[in-house]
């Protein structure tokens, strides 16, 4: 018995002497910890194990046999959004492993939106682009449309200034055609327009811009793009305290707070924001309050828990058209107004486990109150003699999603991954419009149009993604039941083949090439009518919008991949696009899917991380777009030339670019935007004949300067040439204006 014990106790201690525990500590360029970093653990090229950092950035591998080890050593591979790719060989015992991750050239800079999963952005077979902390934080965007503006291939229009209806186009796509996901919450009205101008950018960690049909991931809405915005976590052990104020013309004042902080298995990031501006002019006053929390529990070395809930309250003047392209015509309107209510919420669950597995478990909410309102005709109203220019209208749009995702990535080598996946969603509307109208004596009447709409939909999502020597190829395919349109499939392919790797002066030539699909479901007043005063008909046969997209292009990268210059042609055919029949002598119509558009072009960019702390991001667009099938569109149905076969699609011009250099150091950071629109077609709808609005150029600069370790100063000018110009014919835009201030940091580390 006595011997039976000894050599058990002696097994055990071998056991336990071959078996050891590596702890890995990720930190950024200032050794500040890095959170939800991925790390690989591979031994002679093969992946043993996957974990993500806390927000403290560490990483365990616990249990390891070490015995098995016969070069004595592991290799850890290290993907973290915002940085290049780390790969380093560590001792399989000893102390904690401190990797210290560098900046990357932008081709080589790990993301996430464009496969779902960290991957350097060379290997996505996409065009992506991004916004870091530091440069968000150089810029200091009152909202997304500030921001988004100066990124490849982004074309903003704002209709007037702050708090304005914001759209974005990209590669001759609708305004409709994006994605857009806020802390993995999908925050877009389904089937329809998203506002980038009421998207207070405070408390945001990074954002992606991510261009060409991605529905396979993502589904319905992206079209030509998605755009993904991710909050900031805590990560340093002693609480921070920050905030700030500041001022400009136009009586701007903004204000903000933020407590975050990383201790033992939690961490928290606390955020508020107000913005008030009275702007230039009549009736252009706008406020947003911000309120929002990240707070994440490591629940055990293999799973974790997330929560981040946002709140905005904004509140818009809105002085409608009356400047046209320089041509005062009308009065603004001094009582229009928009209200918005937005409150989002998600809970992600993430299990790494078993090996080679990691399993993400997503629930969310989003509630979005809308209400534009006129009460007073101060422009003129005489509904008798059909002059309806500025008459009393209230509308109201109530659309909550709720959701539940899941997605599982199995990696069982680096250089190979299958990431599969479901959703399910839950889009309810509530649409309710008052105006003033006649009745058939011709009398003025209170009108009401009426919309209610509930879709239950589903979907199932696989890609696989695989990387050997110079060639990487992303391929997979999404199933969608929608409640309104079915079942429909949408795959995507891309392909990026690494032609010469080149040398120091020439150092490396890639080909890239992608074809995808795109779907967008109808809105709800397509799908379910209107009724009440002017109504539709439902027609719950629509099918969806769909869009056939193939890229290709060529990269090329110089002086040891610290300059890139790459060259892409796109080609966009847009199909089943919904118009409205009007059905005589009632003219009560309904929506048909009917129109059919395209759009192609190129996309250069030309980046370039000149010093460590310097970068250039820089690109010119060519996009050309033709209206192919309007059969609606005809002058019996008073439709706007503009809209016919064979015009160009309004508010996308052929000729843009953009501009974004940015220094940023440890004492001071500085940034230059710039952007470039060129003249594009739209319309005034009110048959001035108006119909193009002329091509401008904006620049923006920023400024900070950390005065000690706890006081810095900052100023920001936007429009800093004065150009005068409209974005949407009507509604001209912000002149100069700056804001000037101080922010305050306490504690940290």
């Amino acid at each position: 018995m006595r011997a039976l014990c000894a050599s058990l106790f002696i097994f055990v201690s071998i056991a336990a002497a071959s078996a050891a525990d590596l702890k890995i500590r990720v930190v950024d360029p200032q050794s500040a910890a890095v959170a939800g970093a991925q790390v690989m653990l591979l031994s002679e090229g093969l992946l043993l194990r996957t974990a993500t950092t806390s927000a403290e950035g560490f990483a365990t591998f616990g249990g390891l046999n070490t015995g098995d080890l016969t070069s004595g050593s592991y290799q850890i591979q290290v993907l973290a959004p915002g940085f290049a790719q780390q790969t380093s060989d560590i001792p399989a015992r000893g102390e904690i492993t401190t990797i210290q991750l560098h900046v990357a050239a932008a081709s080589e800079t790990v993301v996430v939106t464009a496969t779902r999963t960290p991957l350097p952005a060379e290997e996505t077979g996409a065009s992506i682009s991004t916004l870091e902390s530091g440069q968000l934080e150089t810029m200091q965007p009152v909202a997304a449309n500030d921001a988004i503006r100066f990124l490849p291939g982004a074309i903003i229009s704002t209709a007037g200034q702050r708090g304005g209806l914001s759209s974005l186009f990209v590669r001759g796509g609708d305004s409709a055609y994006n994605r857009v996901i806020v802390d993995s919450v999908p925050v877009t009205e389904p089937g329809g327009v998203f506002d980038f101008g009421v998207v207070p950018l405070a408390g945001a960690d990074r954002l992606e811009f991510l261009r060409g049909a991605q529905s396979t991931l993502y589904g319905s809405d992206a079209m030509t793009s998605v755009v993904q915005l991710f909050s900031r976590t805590g990560s340093t052990s002693t609480p921070e305290l920050r905030f700030g104020a500041d001022g400009g013309n136009f009586n701007t004042a903004h204000g903000f707070a933020a407590l975050s902080g990383a201790r033992g298995i939690w961490d928290f990031n606390f955020f508020a924001d107000q913005f008030n501006t009275q702007g230039s002019g009549i009736n252009n006053s706008y406020s947003n309050s911000l309120q929002g929390v990240n707070t994440g529990i490591r629940l055990s070395p293999l799973a974790s828990l997330r929560i981040r809930v946002r709140h905005a309250n904004s509140r818009t003047g809105i002085p409608g058209e009356w400047n046209f392209n320089g041509q005062p015509l009308f009065a603004p309107d001094i009582d229009q107004r928009a209200r918005q209510n937005n409150l989002l919420a998600s809970a992600e669950l993430t299990v790494t486990a078993p090996s080679h597995w990691q399993h993400r478990f997503t629930g969310y909410e989003y509630n979005h109150r809308r209400l534009n309102e006129d009460t007073v005709p101060d422009r003129g109203c005489d509904v008798v003699n059909f002059d309806f220019f500025d008459c009393f209208f209230s509308d109201l749009e109530h659309i909550n999603r709720a959701g539940f995702n899941y997605q599982g990535d199995y990696t069982p080598r680096s250089w190979a991954q299958t990431t599969l996946g479901y959703e399910f969603e839950d889009e309810n509307g509530n649409f309710d419009s008052q105006f003033l109208t006649t009745d058939i004596n011709g009398n003025p009447i209170v009108g009401i149009s009426l919309t209610h709409g509930l879709r239950l939909n589903h979907a199932l999502f696989v890609q696989q993604r695989l990387t050997r020597g110079r060639l990487s190829v992303v391929g997979g395919v999404r199933y969608v039941h929608n409640a309104s349109f079915g079942d429909r499939a949408v795959p995507r392919v891309a392909v990026t083949f690494l032609a010469l790797h080149g040398g120091e002066w020439f150092s490396g030539t890639r080909l890239r090439s992608s074809y995808a699909g795109g779907i967008k479901e109808p809105t709800f007043e397509e799908t379910f009518g209107i009724t009440g005063t002017f109504p539709t008909n439902p027609n719950p046969g629509l099918k969806p919008e769909e869009n056939h997209a193939f890229e290709a292009g060529i990269e090329q990268e110089f002086l040891g991949k610290r300059y890139s210059f790459s060259a892409l042609y796109f080609n966009n055919q847009f199909h089943n696009q919904i118009g409205f029949e009007s059905i005589p002598p009632t003219f009560v119509g309904e929506f048909v899917n009917v129109n059919r558009s395209m759009a192609h072009g190129a996309e250069i960019e030309f980046r370039g991380r000149i010093k460590n702390r310097l970068s250039l991001d820089s690109s010119y667009n060519y996009t050309s777009t033709q209206i192919l099938l309007a059969p609606l569109c005809t002058p019996a149905n008073f439709c706007d030339p503009l809209l016919a076969a064979g015009s160009p699609l309004l508010r996308r011009p052929k000729h843009s670019a953009s501009l974004l250099l940015s220094y940023i150091s440890t004492r001071w950071g500085v940034n230059l935007g710039g952007s470039f629109i060129g003249r594009r077609p739209d319309s005034d709808f009110l048959g001035l004949g108006f119909n193009h609005t002329p091509g401008y150029v904006r620049a923006d600069l920023g400024g900070w300067y950390a005065i000690n370790s706890h006081v810095t100063a900052y100023a920001n000018v936007e429009n800093a040439l004065d150009r005068r110009y409209n974005e949407v014919v009507g509604y001209p835009a912000l002149p100069i204006n700056f804001r000037a201030g101080l922010r305050f940091r306490l504690g940290g580390e």
